[in-house]
């Protein structure tokens, strides 16, 4: 084994885009954690919790970003979308809290670019391929 390693040097993040998301465990902690109604977690708890779904925001808001870039300046969809990548990225930049209020309000954030990824994915033109 040698003791060499390559630097990858993506700055378009191109590889990342290829790369789909891990969605449904996702959705399932974001819906779990939107059912809690009087979680007993250690603050480490939440805050390991928050850190995943902060994460996944961070890579949702990305393919937001990316699918918004693609569509017409006149298309009003990308606009609304810069609206919330705006507001993603403020949230995003607030400090973790150890606090089920936290971890909540990151899940919605990740619900939140959900659908607006799934509106932009709608009007995304798809290559067509023969098999």
């Amino acid at each position: 084994m040698s003791d060499t390693h390559v630097v990858l040097h993506d700055p378009k993040g191109l590889i990342e885009a290829e790369l789909p998301l891990d969605r449904a465990p996702h959705e399932a902690l974001v819906t779990a954690v939107l059912a809690w109604k009087n979680p007993d977690l250690a603050p480490r708890d939440y805050e390991q919790i928050a850190l995943q779904l902060t994460g996944h925001a961070r890579a949702v808001a990305a393919d937001v970003r990316r699918l918004a870039a693609a569509l017409p300046r006149s298309d009003g969809r990308g606009a609304f979308a810069e609206v919330v990548l705006r507001e993603a990225d403020g949230r995003l930049s607030a400090p973790l809290q150890g606090t089920a209020r936290c971890v909540q309000a990151r899940a919605r954030l990740v619900r939140a670019l959900y659908t607006r990824l799934d509106r932009l994915d709608t009007a995304a033109p798809h290559a067509v391929t023969a098999r």
